[in-house]
């Protein structure tokens, strides 16, 4: 018996007769925070009276290498006098490597955020985010996010002929529609990033549907607890099988 942390998992083992119960997802029971933004801004010297703009460029040392060099030219477009731009560090990657990546940019309104990932995704206004299970906790939180990845492009033209699917992102997967922009390949440069991100803000073209839609994935993900639904397939299982 399978527990589904997804919700169109168990739709896809049903087709194949495998038995399955959807459990809702954990991030339904892990997101919590620590900081409110007063005191988040005060522990990382960020100015609270402006607005913040998230990045996250992923968990991985090869995301950090094709990721952050984009990122960090899509966030020197934003003017210092408006925006922090908050960038993510994760305690995943090779310090040397990230804090290379980092040499030489001097953008004063910029900060290394290490750890505090739900604080960053919720107190800042927009996100841009590598492709992955970070995409999925923003979208629970309620913030919406550029979506992107990039790839080596013989693993990338491998992978489009072996996986047939139209979308990257989980939240959209899940969603079933094409809600958060998804910046692939080519199309992953600072220009457009900060087209789709404009989109996003306050005021943006299509920031009100976007969290509408994220309000809807909410509820899918946390309308049942993992902590409590799979606990009752094992009390089954053993009172059948046992």
């Amino acid at each position: 018996h399978t527990a589904c942390i997804l919700p169109f998992e168990k739709e896809m083992l049903d087709i194949h007769n495998i038995n399955s119960t959807y459990v809702g997802h954990p991030i339904a029971e892990e997101v919590n925070y620590e900081l409110d933004r007063e005191s988040f801004a005060r522990f990382f010297e960020i100015d609270s009276s402006k607005r913040w703009l998230g990045f996250f460029p992923g968990s991985r040392d090869g995301q950090i290498r094709k990721m952050l060099p984009e990122f960090l030219k899509a966030a020197s477009k934003w003017p210092a006098a408006e925006y922090e731009l908050l960038l993510s560090k994760s305690k995943n990657v090779n310090h040397n490597l990230f804090m290379q990546q980092i040499e030489g940019i001097k953008l004063p309104n910029l900060h290394i955020v290490d750890g505090y990932n739900y604080e960053m995704m919720k107190y800042s206004e927009a996100l841009v985010s590598t492709s992955g299970t970070v995409t999925l906790e923003a979208a629970f939180i309620g913030t919406p996010s550029v979506i992107c990845y990039k790839a080596n492009y013989l693993s990338y033209l491998i992978g489009r002929y072996l996986v047939k699917i139209s979308r990257i992102g989980l939240p959209n997967i899940i969603l079933n529609k094409d809600i958060l922009p998804e910046l692939v390949q080519n199309e992953m440069n600072a220009e457009t990033i900060n087209t789709r991100l404009q989109d996003l803000l306050k005021g943006g073209a299509r920031r009100e549907i976007v969290i509408l839609e994220l309000q809807k994935l909410r509820g899918m993900l946390s309308d049942r607890k993992p902590s409590k639904e799979v606990p009752k397939i094992i009390d089954h299982l053993l009172a059948t099988y046992g």
